[in-house]
């Protein structure tokens, strides 16, 4: 079966100046009537540059995860000229021949791959976006299949923002455990350690018509445990906070970091797993990296035993990671 790309509907519907009607969104969920106009509250910004205060700044990551579960990072050690290399052989990817992007199509029952959001959803409509998934760690997960042959620093590339995006999460996350009054080592040990997985995820969001109709990707909360996020210069992430749909600013060189579900349920929701989606814009294409830095697949997670007690009964429960997310994944109660 020939699968319709978003690009190519982008296409033909800048020629139209309209948009099919599967990705019209319903009144409910247009980001022309939904999205709050007024003066609005900034997600918080952490300069992870004071490494003396480190107290101070694990205070300021953990208020930020619990009254957002989003943040962005700056002066956060990965090289600027990296995040660049990363961008520009990613656009790369997305501005080659329809026929050398569909050599690394994704196929039935994986998540890696160039694709489409084919599923329609419950209420028959689809997103503008377009995407490459693929593991980028650990070793043993990885299938240099999906990986762009072209451009050929693509792999490289990649390779090298791991390396210190390894140290950033690391970072984070002990931040996140001094915050909830444990020990370092406490989140990254309950979520992998070195097995902790991520995948990479390149999000292509075209031009579209009618930006104020459309989304590029619908309202959601990451099954992940943490979601590090590097976009472009072009705004489209939007928070849900205080029943208002916010614009998230788009600051230079900064990188976003979003509380994924498996964060909110160690904490024993003590963490915010953020619900957000993302707009597109009518002139440029919007782009965004995001890494889902999540739990391997056999592994259980639920509340953390030091934060449950009489007075905060655990209020998820323990399951493996497989299993929580195909119940994500398939809409299924938890």
């Amino acid at each position: 079966m020939e699968v319709e790309r978003v690009q190519a509907i982008a296409s033909l519907s800048a020629a139209a100046n309209d948009i099919p009607a599967e990705f019209v969104r319903p009144e409910h969920e247009q980001p022309g009537f939904t999205t709050y106009r007024g003066p609005a509250p900034e997600i918080p910004v952490v300069d992870l540059a004071g490494e003396a205060e480190r107290g101070a700044l694990a205070t300021r990551v953990a208020a930020a995860a619990r009254e957002w579960g989003i943040f962005q990072v700056v002066n956060h050690g990965i090289p600027a000229e990296v995040v660049r290399e990363l961008q520009r052989v990613g656009k790369a990817f997305f501005e080659l021949p329809p026929e050398e992007k569909e050599k690394y199509a994704s196929k039935p029952g994986s998540t890696e791959g160039y694709g489409t959001k084919l599923q329609k959803d419950l209420e028959g409509k689809k997103a503008w976006v377009d995407f490459l998934f693929h593991n980028i760690w650990p070793p043993a997960t990885i299938n240099y299949a999906f990986w762009p042959k072209i451009p050929l620093e693509y792999r490289k590339a990649n390779e090298e923002y791991r390396k210190y995006l390894g140290i950033l999460v690391n970072k984070i996350l002990i931040m996140l455990s001094k915050g909830l009054g444990l020990e370092d080592h406490v989140l990254m040990q309950s979520v992998g350690g070195q097995n902790l997985e991520y995948l990479l995820k390149i999000n292509y969001y075209p031009p579209c018509p009618r930006p104020d109709l459309a989304l590029g990707v619908v309202s959601h909360t990451d099954m992940s445990a943490i979601t590090i996020l590097v976009p472009n210069d072009v705004p489209g992430l939007q928070v849900f906070k205080d029943d208002q749909w916010f614009d998230v600013k788009h600051i230079p060189n900064a990188i976003i970091v979003h509380i994924g579900d498996q964060i909110e349920i160690l904490s024993n929701g003590y963490y915010k797993s953020v619900l957000h989606r993302t707009t597109v814009n009518k002139e440029k294409a919007r782009m965004s990296w995001p890494v889902f830095c999540s739990p391997p697949p056999e592994m259980e997670i639920g509340p953390l035993p030091q934060l449950v007690s009489d007075e905060t009964p655990t209020k998820y429960k323990t399951k493996m990671y497989k299993d929580y997310a195909y119940c994500k994944l398939n809409k299924l109660p938890q």
